[in-house]
């Protein structure tokens, strides 16, 4: 990991809308950046100057005046969707590179005028599912020949899509469809690549089915599992390829399913020896609920005793040439949460 200070060359950026969003999240990501704020614009003065002053940073309420006035590489954008078209075209115009929230606009359409001004310029999306860690495994896992292709890919996400769609769309109107179901998707589109058609079953309680048919020839499900509690576990993401699937259980576990060595009417072990065979599973220990570091002792404290319960487990059940090696083991990672984004290593 690195951080801010560390980074000898900076780029010069600007954050445009300083709500609460920003505020919890975006600012904070900035220590782990190679960037340095020199402006806060949003249209409300005062809390444009609050955070502004806090961050060393000059206050705008005017993204004309912004880009007239600061040398900038760069504009973070986080404001609705329905503002996020004009002011990525505007920053473009300026000849700057754009991060954007997601979603970056209400219609298709809109994104499309956004890529005719982008030009040569780098912009980026804030779908997070896209960039999580288990995101990068898996396009590293099917990027091998040994695994790949992809077959299918099966999405589990608390989500509906409006009864009366074509109202939807000709009226502009922001849903939760919109706001939150580009989350599964935007995972299924970096691991499957392009979309050559799409199928939609909705229930007639809500919820439902949408089907993608890549490119690549695989098929992505995405159950629309309405009516579980968002507030519950309820997010999955399984990726079939050749012989192998991997899971990943609300952003937090992975598991990479091998198979193991069997034959029927023979195999008498689900635990087969040697360690080319079987599930690697990769947890979250702790939870990550008060802050960057202060859960760092209790996390190291919980894969301790993992470890040493497994150690336990395997001199009573295995032999000696086939028990955990101590001295094997050559890394602890604890990774601390998207919003903190803190990792470490012992």
């Amino acid at each position: 990991m690195s951080y801010q200070r560390e980074f000898p060359r900076r780029l010069k950026v600007a954050l445009v809308g300083a709500g609460s969003h920003s505020y919890r999240n975006l600012l904070p990501a900035m220590n782990f950046l190679p960037v340095t704020l020199v402006a806060v614009c949003d249209i409300n003065e005062s809390l444009a100057a609050a955070t502004a002053r806090q961050y060393g940073a000059t206050a705008y309420s005017s993204t004309r005046d912004l880009y007239a006035r600061e040398a900038l590489d760069a504009v973070f954008i986080a404001v609705s969707p329905y503002l996020h078209p004009q002011l990525a075209c505007e920053a473009f115009d300026a000849h700057l590179h754009v991060w954007l929230e997601k979603p970056p606009a209400i219609r298709a359409d809109e994104v499309k005028e956004m890529i005719l001004h982008r030009g040569e310029r780098i912009s980026v999306v804030g779908f997070k599912k896209a960039f999580m860690p288990g995101t990068e495994k898996a396009l590293e896992i099917f990027a091998d020949p040994q695994h790949a292709p992809i077959r299918s890919i099966l999405a589990e996400y608390p989500m509906s899509i409006p009864a009366d769609g074509e109202r939807v769309l000709r009226e502009r109107e922001f849903t939760n469809w919109l706001g939150n179901g580009c989350h599964p998707l935007s995972f299924m589109l970096a691991v499957g690549g392009a979309v050559r058609a799409v199928c939609v079953h909705r229930g007639a309680h809500g919820g439902g089915v949408c089907v993608l048919e890549f490119t690549s020839g695989a098929i992505g499900t995405l159950h629309l599992a309405d009516g579980g509690n968002s507030t519950q576990p309820l997010e999955r993401y399984s990726v079939f390829g050749k012989d192998c699937q991997l899971v990943i259980d609300n952003s937090s576990r992975v598991i990479f399913q091998r198979g193991i060595p069997f034959a029927y009417g023979q195999t008498t072990s689900h635990v087969p020896a040697g360690m080319e065979s079987g599930a690697v599973v990769a947890v979250t220990l702790q939870a990550a609920d008060k802050g960057d570091t202060t859960t760092m002792d209790a996390t190291l404290i919980e894969a301790g005793m993992a470890v040493a319960e497994l150690v336990v487990e395997q001199a009573e059940s295995h032999s000696e040439e086939n028990k955990i090696n101590l001295h094997g083991i050559d890394e602890l990672v604890a990774d601390k949460g998207y919003l903190s984004l803190s990792l470490i290593h012992i």
